[in-house]
């Protein structure tokens, strides 16, 4: 599976935020890293990164990210190995060994929901619940109908959306300068695709995508609050993944979702809409630190642990 944030499209993406990125590739791996600013001074990000074919291939990796990182000033490397040669038991081990330790949090999720597109798109209805397959099959007779973009400006769409939701649930969305950004970035590219749906001509719900070589990631959503009954969400995410499968990609990343064990984890409701589409679960070794600077990336843990002792 490819990781859209370790590829060309999103390293592109953080340029045009202003960023600075480095890609470097060697026998058997390859890295996107991100110079990135947190209280303990520069920072060089791996999102999904290294990626690599063996352990070998990892260290080669990892001395590389050692070198950028001293070369530029970073205080730490800061990588998550979803894909480096060695599976996720025996991960702790592995990056204790190499002077790593787990970061105080994870940055991307660590767990992910996977929807296979292999064999024929209808036994991937076959595996969602019935809901949902009837909702896709029959929505366009209440006046639903979904269309794909790849136009920048229609990224207001989904902007409009985010606002209303994050009014009503009280959470802080990304910035519309943020998703605009990445929107221009990718939608002419064709790295990405927003997925409208519309009731009579009207955007009532939209989606945002970004695809890697043989990966869609379900990215950015959200719906109209007063066009709710319909659960045109449902259908659009149906809509995005056929769509996917009509471009040869392999499988929909529908990205974080909660552990089974903890039902009263933040995740939990968007978890069991992600679940009902069918798919698995895959679990990832989460974010690590390698300090580079140890002085000061030990400076940087006692003060994080004053402050948390502190609240």
């Amino acid at each position: 599976m490819e990781f859209f944030l370790q590829s060309p499209a999103w390293a592109d993406v953080q340029r045009a935020l202003g960023r600075t990125v480095h890609e470097e590739s060697g026998p058997g791996w390859h890295f996107l890293a991100v110079e990135e600013k947190n209280p303990a001074g520069k920072v060089l990000y791996a999102p999904y990164g290294p990626v690599a074919e063996s352990v070998e291939a990892f260290d080669a990796a990892l001395a590389a990210l050692r070198g950028i990182a001293r070369r530029s000033g970073a205080v730490f490397v800061r990588l998550e190995p979803v894909s480096a040669g060695f599976g996720v038991d025996e991960a702790p081990a592995l990056l204790a060994a190499r002077g790593m330790q787990p970061a105080p949090a994870n940055q991307q999720p660590e767990l992910s929901w996977i929807v296979d597109l292999e064999g024929d798109f209808k036994d991937v209805l076959a595996s969602m619940k019935p809901t949902n397959r009837n909702l896709y099959r029959n929505i366009h007779k209440k006046g639903v109908t979904f269309r794909s973009s790849q136009d920048p400006a229609e990224i207001s769409v989904l902007l409009d959306f985010l606002h209303m939701t994050a009014a009503r649930n009280g959470f802080k969305p990304q910035s519309d300068e943020y998703l605009s950004t990445v929107a221009a970035s990718l939608l002419p590219a064709g790295a990405g695709t927003l997925f409208i749906a519309e009731l009579e001509g009207t955007p009532i719900a939209a989606a945002f995508a970004y695809d890697s070589a043989d990966t869609r990631t379900y990215a950015h959503a959200a719906l109209d609050d007063t066009h709710r009954k319909l659960s045109a969400g449902i259908p659009l995410l149906v809509t995005l993944m056929a769509d996917a499968k009509d471009q040869g990609l392999k499988h929909v990343d529908l990205w974080g979702v909660a552990p089974e064990d903890q039902p009263d984890h933040k995740w939990a409701g968007f978890t069991a809409f992600k679940k009902s589409f069918g798919g698995r679960e895959v679990a990832y070794p989460g974010t690590w630190d390698l300090p580079v600077n140890k002085l000061r990336y030990g400076a940087y843990q006692l003060a994080r642990k004053l402050r948390d002792k502190l609240r």
